[in-house]
């Protein structure tokens, strides 16, 4: 299984950026798939995550500014990020999981500035 990350790069702080991941191989809908983000000098956090069933759940820190959705059809899931601040500048990987499979992408930087 290969995860395919896109869609950082350098945005305003206020703005708006959207994440796509694509996920390659055998993933099915039993996965539970996710966003995390290493800032500078952090370590890994959970983001967002959507479990079968459309289960999601959010860091507070971006509950009501980020939304997760998936497509099963597409094996793809993606992260819009609204009203971005500094603090968001970091590194975000997607992930795939299911009991003790663990997937990752290769990780897109989002740089806010001001």
């Amino acid at each position: 299984v290969q995860l395919q990350a896109s869609g950082g790069g350098l945005v305003q702080a206020g703005g708006s950026a959207r994440l796509s991941c694509v996920a390659s191989g055998s993933i099915h809908n039993l996965y539970t798939l996710g966003w995390f983000r290493q800032r500078p000098g952090k370590s890994r956090e959970l983001v967002a995550t959507v479990a079968p069933g459309n289960i999601i759940s959010y860091a507070d820190s971006v509950r009501g500014r980020f939304i997760i959705s998936r497509d099963n059809a597409k094996n793809n899931v993606d992260l819009q990020m609204d009203t971005l601040s500094l603090e968001d500048t970091a590194v975000y990987y997607c992930n795939a999981r299911y009991t003790f499979y663990s997937f990752w992408g290769q990780g897109t930087l989002v740089t806010v500035s001001s």
